[in-house]
């Protein structure tokens, strides 16, 4: 079964969780930061968590802080975010391709119409797990 992992894409307003096991994704949500410490400790419980990583950018010494009171938490860890934001935005398209006229525009000029920071979190998962930043899901 392997270790079961918690990625947090941390932001001011906003992060991207995901958790997951070598190979699948178990679930994956775009939360206000207030939601986060509550769905993280009901994640750890209920998928039976054994690491928790987070994203080194912006929000994270302050989210580090706030999850490291919790109780039943597993040590947190830092991984790097480097060209995700690019990388969670063509994964974002791959899976909701543009329709209409949407479809005639290069990929590289559209921003999602939704929040795409769980699809970050999912790249942040990968990487804990030691997947290669640019392979694609399984």
């Amino acid at each position: 079964m392997g270790e079961t992992v918690l990625a947090v894409d941390p932001g001011r307003q906003k992060c991207g969780l995901a958790v997951g096991r070598p190979g699948v994704v178990l679930a994956r949500a775009v939360l206000p930061v207030l939601l986060v410490p509550e769905t993280v400790s009901q994640w750890v419980s209920a998928f039976g968590v054994t690491r928790l990583v987070i994203g080194g950018g912006t929000g994270s010494a302050a989210l580090r802080r706030t999850l490291g009171t919790l109780p039943g938490i597993p040590p947190i860890e830092v991984v790097g975010e480097r060209e995700t934001t690019l990388e969670a935005r063509r994964r974002y398209f791959r899976d909701h391709p543009p329709a209409g006229w949407r479809r005639l525009l290069p990929l590289s000029l559209q921003v999602p119409p939704t929040d795409y920071d769980d699809y970050v979190a999912e790249l942040l998962l990968e990487r804990a797990l030691g997947k290669g930043a640019d392979e694609a899901p399984k």
